[in-house]
């Protein structure tokens, strides 16, 4: 992977150098860019929830404009037989296309305008806002979405971090287009970014602006201090209700942290493989449920370890007790010696599956960069990974133990 220093195709109010990095290999047949931009829900304006989330819905279709073609970047990208998509989350902002190497000059050029010169209109945000809401009104109706938004606010009460990606439907319909013309003005074009080319060569428009660098390329952002996490929810009443989503959760450390690859391993110790010593306990031995996933995340001022598990009301308490039992006997005992190579060899093969799709290794390239704040490489994470010990996985079990809150959301009888 090469750094680059990139600056001649922003022009005009979000003129800016922004950092590249580039994976050259001859042998694919397409090119895949991803621009990553540290500005997720947290950066969202006191009541305007979900601003990030719209404007990322605009950025995707307003019209190109200025002298452009009059398409949205999404269809102008899939008219060329590409495809394109954006996302989300709580600190970060992705935008990505995947198309023939021979389009790739002319889509960087349209991804970077759709970014940094939308032409925002008031037809396209009453568009964009309708289709938003129908998409809170899904997740709504959803117990396994909700739960999941539900652990957030309990693990970061009154902190940014505990807000809901989508945002509040109420704040929603007051955002007008001045107010998102200044979010994108103030708060996101000046937010720290990177985008990634990954393909048979670097795009020609790209190449002649790129300036080799050593430097890093994501400045870090600053952090909010975060209070004291919430009680978490009482376990369901079989009473009143039929099925419940349970979702554990537990802080966990920040991204950059050292100690962030134990937390990792321990997912996947404690997962949805039939390898795993969740699925033997939960599953195989108990038959307690059939859905549910382990995953952490690293955010600048902590991290969220999270299991969600789907079953019967009914066996939410024995659920409970077997998750407290194995986070007990991890963080004890350590786990046995194949269970815990098996973890660490899944850990590492995830990230070497998503390096092997040029799409997913651009988008995985980005985000991890942008929100590290300096250069990812598949390599180096999984040279982290060996470096974990079982007392480092015992440490964290110990940990998500002692801090594990559970919330619950149900579906009524």
């Amino acid at each position: 992977m090469t750094v680059y220093e990139l600056t001649a195709p922003l022009s005009g109010p979000a003129a800016r150098s922004i950092p590249l990095l580039t994976v050259v290999d001859q042998r694919l047949k397409t090119t895949s860019l991803c621009f990553a931009l540290a500005h997720g829900s947290r950066n969202d304006p006191e009541g305007r929830g979900g601003a990030a989330h719209l404007l990322e819905h605009l950025v995707m279709t307003c019209p190109l404009g200025d002298g452009g073609p009059e398409l949205s970047f999404s269809e102008y990208v899939e008219r060329r037989g590409g495809q394109a998509n954006a996302q989300t989350g709580l600190e970060t902002m992705m935008y990505y296309a995947q198309v023939h190497p021979n389009d790739a000059d002319d889509v960087a050029t349209a991804l970077l305008r759709a970014i940094f010169d939308p032409v925002l209109d008031h037809e396209t945000l009453d568009r964009e806002r309708a289709v938003v809401l129908q998409e809170l009104a899904a997740a709504a109706a959803d117990p396994s979405d909700v739960v999941q938004d539900a652990i957030l606010a309990q693990l970061f009460p009154r902190h940014p971090l505990g807000r809901p990606v989508g945002g509040e439907p109420e704040q929603l319909r007051a955002v007008t287009v001045p107010e998102l013309t200044a979010v994108h003005r103030e708060r996101f074009v000046k937010a720290p970014g990177v985008l990634v080319v990954v393909g048979p060569q670097v795009p020609a428009v790209l190449a002649r602006a790129a300036t080799p660098t050593a430097e890093q390329p994501v400045a870090p952002a600053a952090s909010v201090p975060l209070e004291p996490a919430g009680a978490g929810d009482p376990l369901p009443d079989p009473a009143t209700a039929q099925f419940a989503w349970l979702c554990f959760g537990a802080r966990s450390p920040q991204t950059g942290a050292p100690e962030r690859a134990a937390f990792g391993v321990l997912t996947h110790l404690l997962g949805s493989s039939s390898s795993s010593m969740l699925y033997r306990s939960l599953r195989s031995e108990h038959g307690l449920s059939y859905s549910f996933h382990t995953w952490d995340r690293g955010y600048r001022e902590s991290g969220a370890w999270r299991l969600l598990v789907g079953a019967e009301a009914s066996a939410a308490p024995r659920i409970s007790a077997l998750v407290a039992e194995l986070l007990t006997t991890v963080a004890e005992q350590g786990p046995a010696a194949d269970d815990f190579g098996a973890a660490v060899r899944q850990a590492e093969m995830s990230l070497i599956l998503e390096s092997e799709s040029p799409l997913e290794y651009a988008k995985l390239i980005a985000e991890r960069t942008c929100s590290a704040g300096r250069a990812w490489t598949v390599e180096d994470e999984i040279a982290e990974l060996h470096r974990v010990t079982v007392d480092d996985v015992r440490r964290a079990a110990a940990h998500v133990r002692r801090e594990l809150l559970l919330t619950v959301r149900s579906v009524a009888v």
